[in-house]
């Protein structure tokens, strides 16, 4: 793992589209292969300039980790106050996914404030993936390379004048990373994160609830954990 090279994303290769199909170079980004139902023509003239925007006003929006020149892990953050927040808590910035799940497709063109006119200098964490080669799965994960890529944002973060981060977790239920990119509470308070909201994920009814309760009693977590949701905060004092 000391190989990698773990840094914020700048201008020259903007990751507009997530790693769900394997790391990426520029060879790769831009003749996207899986989610067929995916409009990627649409997703990278609505991404890039938004990615491009964020890196111009805020320096970045995403730590990524750099096996060579491919990218095979990221974690992407945004200004609080950008982000438009569903009443069940989520943050409509799936690069994947249109509005109201993703960012509107005008996302980019509209006005950014400065960091320093910002009332609410939070970043939010919104997801966090991790390649996982099919021939060798454990190759980046758990490594601790999603530690060092959350080291990384706070050290970057902190001198720029953010004041705080934050970032949506549940149990350490492995089933709920791989659907959702989220890392477990534990991960977030042993970098100093504390729980400021608690409350249960409305989206989880169901069948995936069933199967959640599932993974999370392999995990050894009780089932009735298994929708818990909670806000991380990490406030720089």
């Amino acid at each position: 793992m000391d190989r990698l090279i773990i840094e914020p994303m700048g201008k020259d290769l903007l990751i507009w589209r997530c790693l769900h199909g394997g790391p990426l170079s520029a060879e790769n980004i831009d003749a996207p292969a899986p989610h067929p139902e995916v409009d990627w023509t649409w997703a990278c003239a609505r991404n890039v300039p938004l990615l491009k925007k964020l890196a111009e006003t805020y320096g970045s929006s995403a730590i990524v980790a750099r096996d060579g020149d491919a990218v095979v892990a990221t974690l992407r953050f945004y200004p609080r106050a950008l982000c438009e927040f569903s009443p069940e808590g989520g943050a409509a910035f799936c690069l994947q996914q249109p509005y109201p799940a993703g960012p509107a497709d005008d996302r980019g063109a509209r006005r950014f404030p400065r960091l320093q006119d910002l009332a609410d200098k939070t970043l939010f964490v919104h997801c966090m993936l991790i390649v996982a080669p099919p021939d060798e799965p454990s190759r980046y994960r758990r490594q601790g390379l999603a530690t060092r890529m959350a080291q990384e944002l706070i050290r970057w973060a902190k001198p720029r004048g953010w004041a705080a981060l934050e970032a949506n977790a549940y149990e350490e239920i492995p089933m709920l990373y791989a659907i959702a990119g989220v890392a477990g509470k534990r991960f977030w308070e042993k970098l100093g994160f504390r729980v400021v909201v608690s409350d249960k994920e409305p989206g989880m009814t169901g069948p995936l609830l069933e199967d959640v309760r599932r993974s999370a009693l392999a995990a050894g977590i009780p089932a009735e954990k298994a929708a818990n949701r909670y806000r991380m905060r990490l406030e720089f004092a």
